[in-house]
């Protein structure tokens, strides 16, 4: 396994002195956001095809810094009701598909998508319930008729350019969100189709992380390390659908925190090796967004948690068994 860091909280950064930074920080390699919600602040594809001189220096600077690029992030909803919106996230996909191909990258990052409930419609339409059965209507509409011929024909498209694994993170407010939905959709398109496994956005759902990591064995392509704290008498409260403000800390059923302030140790370290255990050996990619954290606190903090949790190396022969 690498310790790896999402490079996208440190924008205001140049992407050299990103390098160096992280570098110093004993991180491993790198994740970089190359469009979409996470932006390109690191490397705009569209600006790196058009000036190869961009993508040397983008390469020397990994070199300088020991580093390497293991998978580029560019979430979006490519499946957005409104054609321009979708087909702005679609070619952020189809431009980063080319970024990766010059870079040697296999992995791509980004989000299934939500379509909207009929062909007319202007925005997503997120389904959680099987009653009324309209909602079900809704679904057959969005999977069969939108998301599934949709990824069949962009896992296409990806294998012409190298990148045979697309890491979809489920999260609410998507079409896949969940183990099942994830496997639903990756046995309509094929193994090109895999997780981006964020505990995050499970734990307050009621997934048990190291549960659904056994459900996906063999289907996670990358690991996102970012931790939730969910609040049991707001929870009691309210339940877990919570559209307030993030900012709320008090007041929310669940925030997002550094690893380690929503968790502790043991559970991390349970996930570790259910990963070990299930065939994922990739890196452990940090994703701060932890608003009771500066950048620089919360990404020191959660390299300090998962430095010694990680397994760096392969597991030894059981001379015992």
């Amino acid at each position: 396994m690498k310790l790896r860091v999402l490079t996208v909280p440190l924008s205001g950064l140049p992407v050299d002195e990103a390098f160096k930074y992280l570098a110093g920080l004993g991180v491993q390699t790198v994740e970089i956001g190359t469009g979409g919600y996470p932006g390109n602040a690191h490397l705009d594809p569209v600006a790196a095809l058009n000036n190869p001189e961009v993508i040397t220096g983008f390469k020397a600077s990994l070199v300088q810094h020991g580093l390497s690029v293991s998978a580029l992030s560019v979430h979006g909803n490519p499946v957005h009701p409104d054609k321009a919106v979708g087909d702005k996230y679609h070619q952020d996909f189809v431009n980063t598909l080319k970024i990766a191909k010059e870079l040697d990258v296999d992995t791509v990052i980004t989000f299934s998508g939500c379509p909207g409930d009929h062909p007319g419609a202007k925005l997503p339409n997120w389904v959680t319930c099987a009653w009324p059965p309209d909602f079900l209507d809704v679904l057959k509409y969005q999977w069969d008729d939108v998301l599934i011929p949709y990824w069949k024909d962009t896992a296409k498209l990806a294998a012409e350019y190298g990148v045979t694994k697309i890491a979809l993170e489920m999260h609410p407010g998507f079409c896949v969100y969940n183990p099942s939905s994830l496997l639903r959709l990756r046995e309509a398109v094929g193994p090109a189709i895999g997780a981006n496994f964020d505990p995050s956005h499970l734990f307050w759902q009621g997934i048990k992380p190291v549960e659904a990591i056994k459900a996906l064995k063999g289907a996670i392509y990358h690991f996102h390390a970012k931790d939730t704290r969910v609040d049991e008498f707001n929870t009691a409260v309210n339940g877990a659908l919570d559209t307030g403000p993030y900012d709320d800390f008090l007041g929310r059923s669940w925030v997002f925190r550094t690893v380690g302030y929503g968790h502790g140790e043991s559970e991390w370290r349970n996930m570790i090796s259910a990963l070990r255990a299930t065939g994922y050996d990739g890196a452990i990619s940090i994703e701060h967004e932890d608003g009771l954290m500066s950048v620089d606190e919360g990404l020191k903090k959660a390299i300090d948690f998962l430095k010694p949790i990680l397994m760096y190396e392969p597991p030894a022969e059981m001379w015992w068994a």
